[in-house]
């Protein structure tokens, strides 16, 4: 009989000990790095059919292979050798507070409504339940498992498919954009609080406030150097703010705005577009107009640059009040997408 009323992980993952075959006429094997190529070539044919507002790159495929992560990918090519449908379950290392494995996967259009789809899920959820099992924390019986998939608002029979094999949404986001042709408010916050421009000197100050600021954020997770580094691989440090206290002969970072700038996907979009990728205020400064006076400071900057539009996620669950601030700024959403997931 076990001491703890809860079983470990890997009891928990009930792992096959085989996967389930996949179907032909494709011949299937695993995905591997000089894979990437061929990878892209279909993401990127199965994006120009679906037309999602984002266009996937290369350096984005590679992070597929990333070594910091448990990783595994199964690819169907035809007789020619062309790759025509793949899927992919990555589970990261670091995470101390829940344990996600993150699926994704796609197929040509021409091969869809064969049961393709549903037989690489299968294979995909059999695949993650093996690593949660061979993973470092199958032995413990107080971690949390999740099995995540990212659904856009327009994907309604991958919605159901997983549905079918027992996932649920459980967090919702929405995609919101802000004209900058309309007048941007002069925002601006209190002394001793000074908004200023982003500089590599204050980086790592920022890192670890961001740390602090997302310490009660669903799925965050502290970051490394590192980590912080590949997180911001497309930041623009001209459209990227921080809000210092100087009360103190030590400046201490208040909130910051962390800016990227994605070109390749404003053919998608319709618009250039400023996106706002990361925004923090410490809890103690909450309340002092922070978010705000960064926001408008980030707009000014896209607008300066020529963007059409300034743009940015949000979690419908985000406890900052950040929402609200959002509206108040003349932000309109634009999509949705939700995050369907099953709890091992």
């Amino acid at each position: 009989m076990r001491a703890s009323s809860r079983a470990t992980l890997a009891e928990r993952a009930q792992a096959p000990a085989e996967l389930p075959e996949l179907p032909d006429p494709l011949a299937w094997r695993s995905l591997v790095p000089a894979d990437v190529d061929a990878l892209t070539a279909l993401i990127g044919h199965i994006e120009a059919t679906d037309n999602p507002p984002y266009r996937t790159t290369t350096d984005e495929v590679r992070d597929y292979f990333d070594p910091g992560q448990d990783y595994a990918g199964i690819g169907g090519f035809d007789g020619e050798g062309k790759l025509r449908a793949f899927g992919f379950v990555r589970l990261r290392h670091g995470e101390a507070q829940v344990r996600r494995v993150f699926l994704s996967g796609g197929i040509e259009a021409s091969l869809r409504d064969r049961g393709v789809g549903r037989a690489i899920l299968d294979w995909q959820l059999a695949r993650a339940r093996q690593i949660l099992a061979s993973s470092e924390y199958a032995q413990e019986s107080d971690v949390t498992a999740l099995i995540v998939v990212d659904v856009d608002d327009d994907t309604g029979a991958l919605a159901h498919l997983l549905a079918s094999r027992g996932f649920a949404p459980r967090r919702y986001y929405s995609q919101l954009r802000r004209d900058l042709t309309v007048p941007i408010p002069e925002l601006t916050v209190d002394r001793p609080l000074y908004v200023e421009p982003w500089t590599p000197s204050i980086d790592d100050a920022v890192r670890r406030a961001h740390n602090t600021a997302f310490n009660d954020v669903w799925g965050s997770e502290p970051l490394t150097p590192q980590e912080w580094q590949r997180e911001r691989s497309h930041n623009v440090p001209s459209w990227s703010f921080v809000a210092l206290d100087r009360s103190s002969d030590r400046a201490q970072v208040a909130g910051y705005l962390m800016s990227g700038r994605y070109e390749h996907d404003w053919p998608a979009l319709g618009w250039t577009e400023g996106y706002t990728e990361i925004l923090g205020v410490l809890p103690a400064w909450r309340g002092r107009h922070v978010a705000g006076a960064l926001l408008t400071h980030a707009m000014r900057a896209y607008a300066a640059d020529g963007m059409q539009y300034a743009g940015l996620d949000v979690d419908a669950d985000n406890p900052t009040g950040a929402i609200g601030v959002f509206g108040r700024l003349d932000y309109e959403q634009v999509r949705s997408s939700a995050v369907y997931m099953l709890e091992i």
